[in-house]
């Protein structure tokens, strides 16, 4: 039985709690992996996607229709790049965690897997798009400063981008049905 996102998501607007349970299961590991990758920290990236699914469940009008995948990334891009911002904007000393964190190591495991499908897929885009993707969804940039920083045209590094993106899609939706 395929998931789909779209039915849950109906269901969770009339709050339903075992279709918020579905969509989480399906989809915490790729919204995990993407926040560790763009942030580095593990703590952080389980608050991105804490912060995430709670936005899915206060606010699922927010999705409306169309590949769920790509929305929950999206969101959880600009969700990690507001952290981003927010580090930048306030440095801050951190001081090291007394405890190990022994309890994610299954989390922190699915979100490598799913990096390495990401990752293997990246692989495939001609250095064009890739590189571009990289900076802004990895390297937490904006459109504008792939711009500036590579000298292309903004209207060309968002068509390298979109057209990257679309083959990723196709990359990774024969990745997770093979």
């Amino acid at each position: 039985m395929e998931l789909d996102a779209g039915d849950l998501i109906a269901r969770i607007r009339a709050r339903d709690a075992d279709a918020f349970e579905a969509l989480y299961d399906a989809y915490h590991r790729l919204v995990y992996g993407v926040a560790m990758r763009m942030l580095g920290d593990a703590s952080a990236a389980q608050d991105v996607t804490q912060s995430v699914f709670l936005k899915v469940w206060s606010s699922p009008d927010l999705f409306r229709s169309g590949n769920f995948s790509a929305w929950i990334v999206r969101v959880t891009r600009n969700r990690a790049l507001d952290v981003l911002r927010s580090r930048n904007a306030h440095q801050e000393v951190e001081l090291p965690e007394a405890l190990p964190e022994t309890d994610a190591i299954e989390d922190i495991a699915f979100a490598r897997l799913d990096a390495a499908a990401v990752r293997g897929a990246l692989a495939t885009l001609p250095p064009e798009q890739r590189e571009p993707i990289e900076l802004g969804f990895f390297g937490g940039i904006t459109h504008d400063e792939i711009a500036r920083r590579t000298g292309i045209p903004l209207g060309t590094i968002k068509t390298r981008i979109r057209m990257g993106l679309r083959k990723l899609r196709v990359a990774l939706e024969g990745a997770v049905t093979a």
